[in-house]
């Protein structure tokens, strides 16, 4: 059974987490400071240092925690008994799903990118991106109609392809109809199946 104080300490840093997601989300890394996030959780700076050693860390532990791959992979590993374009049509709902119900995850990703100079990535790619690969590679590998690409650069385009529908979808803003978004993502995925060329006859 968990000790009272063990539930008490992950409740304590679960208040932290939560405090400092939402600082850094209205203010940034820079413009929060442990301080802030200490009186944001109810608790004294000093007993936040019990919990992390630095702002950084807690950084980082939210970037990888909120990473929509946790809410997306128990989806695609469930797929079953579908062909390649099913598969394909399939995760990418399931995944455009994920990113529309996380905005928040491009936030920290733009705190990475502008405020980090993504120092990060590489760790946070280390720690989902073989994930990702193990819930795919069994169904890649019985697919005879697929072209020997390696795996790692099938994935990097397949994220490509979400994320430019995703975001162009956001600069665009209310250019397309909604009735129109779904026709729009059936051409982004065959775009990405079949390119934009004509098959030859």
């Amino acid at each position: 059974m968990v000790s009272a104080k063990l539930t008490r300490r992950r409740n304590t840093r679960q208040q932290i987490l939560q405090a400092a997601y939402a600082l850094f989300l209205s203010q940034g890394y820079h413009g929060t400071s442990m301080r802030s996030i200490a009186t944001q959780a109810g608790i004294s700076l000093g007993a936040i240092y019990n919990h992390f050693e630095s702002k950084e860390e807690i950084f980082t532990e939210l970037l990888e925690a909120h990473h929509p791959a946790h809410q997306v992979l128990p989806t695609i590993q469930r797929v079953e008994g579908q062909d390649i374009e099913s598969f394909v049509r399939h995760s990418t709902q399931r995944m455009l799903e994920a990113l529309e119900q996380r905005p928040d995850f491009f936030n920290l990703m733009l705190i990475e990118v502008v405020e980090f100079n993504s120092v990060h990535i590489p760790a946070l790619y280390e720690a989902i991106f073989p994930r990702v690969v193990e819930a795919i590679e069994g169904f890649a590998q019985g697919e005879a109609e697929l072209r020997e690409i390696p795996l790692p650069t099938l994935l990097r385009a397949f994220i490509g392809l979400m994320l430019s529908h995703y975001l162009t979808g956001k600069l665009l803003g209310g250019a397309f109809a909604p009735a129109d978004q779904a026709t729009e993502l059936e051409h982004f995925v065959e775009i990405f199946l079949h390119g934009i060329l004509k098959s030859e006859a």
